[in-house]
């Protein structure tokens, strides 16, 4: 549930991209690239992931970055994705919605029909950027409204507050969309209460600081407010200084809504088995405690209730 596309595509890809469309990128190889992914903060990982996105810019690459992560899906045995995809970082750069909405259908439809894999897509907008480009973005994608569940605030946190976008998840909701909102990251406790009340948020993407807000920790355990929590992602990105010091069991412990995600997985060491591998790894995750984080994943899907109580009855099953 808590997923940027462009947050996998691979170095490998990149360079074959590169080569491509002979887009200019301060690396020379593969291992060039892979070195660079080292980060000091969120800032430092967003600078790298917009000049990766860059070279994105044909249907057939967003077909290719698309179908590729869905592979993945199929082989670590997800079923259900929601994926979150920055338009604005593509129309900044002249790449209409029809490229990259053309590319990411085809894609999504061939893994339903060719697997069964159930796939959504939430739109969000760059907080570091202006509402006036948010209402721009929302306005352009009315001819894809069908394809795009819910609307979400990503990008840099720190000095981006989610109130800064309350008009525009106004009209997104009046519009039909689901909404989600990163809060909480880098951000402080207040920017998770803003999520909620000043945006109307349905789930909180990372929400790791709510610990430091007693009153708010009790309310979100009150009305089962989805956090999806990103591990591999908060430790590369310092959140947290190592694995054995993330909070997500203790969250799940104290009835938090938690659950695992991989954020851009490719610039951050792992996708979902490997998060989940990690957390075994350095905090002892348990099978009892892997299966209340899955039924916490549907539970907190925009999956109609039917299809949640049939997965959720299968992970519950002896």
């Amino acid at each position: 549930m808590h997923l940027h596309i462009e947050g996998t595509l691979e170095p490998e890809l990149l360079m074959r991209l590169v080569q491509k469309h002979r887009v200019e990128i301060p690396y020379q190889s593969i291992a060039d690239i892979k070195r660079a992914y080292q980060f000091d903060d969120l800032q430092s990982f967003l600078d790298l992931y917009y000049l990766g996105a860059s070279v994105l810019i044909e249907e057939e690459d967003f077909y290719i970055l698309m179908f590729a992560y869905l592979q993945r899906c199929r082989f670590e045995g997800i079923v259900h994705t929601e994926m979150m995809f920055d338009p604005q970082t593509h129309t900044d750069r002249g790449i209409d919605f029809s490229v990259f909405m053309s590319g990411f259908k085809r894609a999504i439809d061939q893994a339903q029909r060719e697997w069964g894999m159930s796939c959504f897509l939430i739109m969000c907008f760059l907080r570091h950027l202006t509402q006036e480009s948010a209402f721009d973005t929302l306005d352009a994608a009315m001819a894809y409204k069908d394809q795009i569940i819910a609307v979400g605030l990503d990008s840099a946190e720190s000095g981006n507050p989610p109130e800064k976008f309350a008009a525009v998840f106004q009209t997104a909701m009046k519009q039909g969309y689901r909404l989600v909102a990163h809060a909480g990251e880098e951000g402080p406790p207040a920017y998770i209460w803003s999520a909620l009340d000043s945006l109307g948020v349905a789930r909180i993407d990372h929400g790791v600081r709510c610990l430091d807000d007693a009153v708010l920790v009790q309310r979100l355990v009150d009305q089962r407010t989805p956090l999806t929590v990103c591990p591999l992602s908060n430790v590369r990105l310092c959140v947290f200084t190592n694995m054995s010091e993330h909070p997500i069991l203790a969250m799940l412990d104290r009835g938090l809504n938690v659950s695992v995600n991989s954020d851009d997985p490719s610039y951050f060491g792992g996708y979902l088995l490997d998060n989940l591998t990690a957390l075994h790894e350095a905090l002892g995750l348990t099978e009892a405690q892997a299966d209340q984080l899955a039924v916490n994943s549907f539970e907190g899907s925009f999956l109609d209730a039917s299809i949640k109580a049939s997965w959720i009855a299968q992970i519950s099953s002896p």
